[in-house]
């Protein structure tokens, strides 16, 4: 019989040799204390009274294009420890064979397939459930997240349009730096394919939570597992406005708290690019983030219906086409924008949030300007 129950976490029953699983709907691969499942959902809304129910077993497909690169190997480990995944499909142009190979031998109900290079990209995406893109070039000491933009905005137009002929109606997960320009870029070819959904296409922008509730916790002295502090705006520097006045459980901080986290939620991908050195960035933290975005797109999709993550999507909160900002998620993708979050805000966030705007913009008409360059130029050949 089918399973079901209000959303809890609890560790991952995958890990038990079975050949079927039984699992809650709010079932977390990190079990209480990994909070992977957003905590924000028992705060933004109250609890749904109907009751869902799913099979025991594992049903969703996943895509990871990318796959052998530094977030794309942890993030198809965790992806792989889900027990509501049934194929988790890994794709890159080179090295992807191996990373297979290695995940494949973990006792996980998903069946772990190898695509390498374009030739076999149409193959990866074909009746997939999610897409998650870490796809690019990674940042490294010196670059801002612009620098990577001529690379990386190429790779997502090419990816998103296998996408587009493929899976057109999969939960699009873009990684890919810059995600203010590229979440655009990715648009506009869905546009030009006749596909675009504005309710399926999503900016990973939980790191930026991730590391707000770390960091707050960690000043405030709070259990983890219990805080949450809405991010919005964008992905990159200035852009990303945690709202600290929104925390939960309420708690106060000083005018120089506020300008301190703030500035290290803002700067900490920097944090850790300079930490390693040339060795590479923020790929550990990127990959739990990615990871729980996918984990809530999967529960949102097995019939949760309290689902509530902070993402980058085509909005109209604010005069911008695209913010950052807590969503509703359901089975066809977004349901709701949470507009209280930007009601009685702080000063110093009001003159934050309008200070980041000319920067957001800026970047989003670079994205849509590259996508249009893109189609004139193939229509011209």
């Amino acid at each position: 019989a089918a399973l079901v129950s209000k959303p809890r976490n609890r560790g991952i029953s995958g890990l038990k040799a079975s050949s079927s699983i039984s699992f809650e709907l709010g079932s977390s691969f990190l079990g209480k204390t990994g909070s992977l499942r957003a905590s924000v959902t028992t705060r933004v809304a109250p609890k749904a009274k109907s009751v869902a129910r799913i099979l025991p077993e594992a049903s969703y497909k996943v895509a990871v294009l990318g796959a052998a690169g530094g977030i794309g190997q942890p993030l198809g480990l965790l992806i792989k420890m889900s027990p509501l995944v049934s194929e988790l499909r890994l794709y890159d142009i080179a090295n992807v064979k191996g990373v297979a190979a290695d995940l494949s031998h973990c006792n996980t109900p998903s069946q772990v397939m190898d695509f390498t290079g374009p030739a076999e990209l149409a193959s990866c995406l074909k009746g997939v459930d999610v897409v998650v893109i870490p796809a690019g070039v990674p940042r490294k000491p010196g670059m801002t997240r612009d620098d990577l933009f001529n690379i990386n905005a190429g790779i997502v137009k090419s990816l998103i349009e296998a996408v587009a002929d493929n899976c057109p109606e999969a939960f699009i997960h873009i990684i890919s730096n810059p995600v203010n320009s590229t979440v655009p870029i990715a648009a506009e070819i869905l546009k030009q394919k006749g596909v675009y959904n504005t309710k399926k296409l999503f900016g990973v922008s939980t790191l930026d939570v991730v590391r707000a509730n770390t960091f707050v916790a960690q000043k405030k002295g709070l259990k983890l597992i219990d805080v949450d502090v809405p991010v919005v705006g964008g992905h990159a520097g200035i852009t990303i406005l945690p709202l600290l006045s929104k925390t939960r459980p309420s708690v106060t901080f000083t005018d120089e708290e506020t300008e301190q986290l703030t500035k290290r939620i803002q700067n900490a991908g920097t944090e850790v690019v300079e930490a390693k050195a040339g060795a590479g960035s923020a790929t550990l933290s990127m990959a739990y983030a990615a990871a729980r975005f996918v984990e809530s797109s999967l529960r949102a999709l097995a019939g949760d219906p309290d689902v509530y993550e902070c993402t980058y999507v085509q909005s109209e909160l604010t005069e911008l086409p695209f913010f950052a900002s807590r969503v509703k998620i359901g089975k066809n993708g977004v349901e709701s924008i949470i507009s209280s979050d930007l009601e009685g805000i702080t000063e110093y966030e009001a003159n934050a949030l309008e200070a980041l705007k000319p920067e957001l913009k800026a970047s989003i008409e670079k994205g849509i300007e590259f996508a249009h360059k893109q189609q004139g130029a193939a229509a011209s050949v």
